[in-house]
């Protein structure tokens, strides 16, 4: 019991480094290509707008988290002169 914990946290942190080292991953409708080939018609990729990449799955939650928690705090004071009491 304790081992398959230990390999899904090791899973789970390893994976959370990549998400930090590389944010985007090949998009998977155009197997980063950019564009599609339907009836010898050539059209950008709808999903990734030919860029070739997309966000990965943990990235974006990581974005979320943040942006959530930026909206939820006060926003820091970085005037200094200013007394604390006032």
């Amino acid at each position: 019991m304790a081992l398959a914990s230990l390999l899904i946290l090791l899973t789970a942190a390893g994976y959370a480094l990549l998400c930090a080292m590389r944010p985007f991953a090949p998009c998977r409708k155009c197997s980063g290509i950019g564009v599609r080939t339907r009836r010898r018609t050539v059209t950008l990729c709808r999903r990734c707008h030919g860029t070739r990449a997309r966000l990965r799955i943990g990235r974006r939650l990581l974005n979320n988290s943040r942006t959530i928690h930026a909206h939820g705090t006060r926003p820091q004071t970085t005037d200094r002169k200013a007394a604390p009491w006032q």
